[in-house]
């Protein structure tokens, strides 16, 4: 069965950095694009990065732009997300999904998900 397993998050200042990972497991990794969606408190699901099946294209939304960026090894099954300049309304729980922007909802397939916190 499909197992997505996030790490990486924590607390961290304003202006810094965290590297994400997720380790997949469950299906043929290579075959599908993968994503990162997360949800602030009070808020909804947002589509935060996808890349491509073979990690040729990445797409990021306006807000993360410059500041994130997405990775894959398929060798290892492994998918990541650096996220640099970190800012308060970054704060939120960070999950790893099967899928595109257009087909992660469709897939429905998600970890359980990694907290971020970024505060003084």
């Amino acid at each position: 069965e499909v197992q997505l397993v996030e790490s990486g998050g924590g607390l961290v200042q304003p202006g810094g950095s965290l590297r994400l990972s997720c380790a997949a497991s469950g299906f043929t990794f290579d075959d599908y694009a993968m994503s990162w969606v997360r949800q602030a408190p009070g808020k909804g699901l947002e589509w935060v990065s996808s890349i491509t099946w073979n990690g040729d294209s990445t797409y990021y939304a306006e807000s993360m732009k410059d500041r994130f960026t997405i990775s894959r090894d398929d060798a290892k099954s492994m998918l990541y997300l650096q996220m640099s300049s970190l800012k308060p309304e970054d704060t939120a729980v960070y999950h790893c999904a099967l899928g595109s922007e257009a087909t992660w909802t469709l897939l429905g397939s998600w970890g359980q998900g990694t907290q971020v916190t970024v505060s003084s």
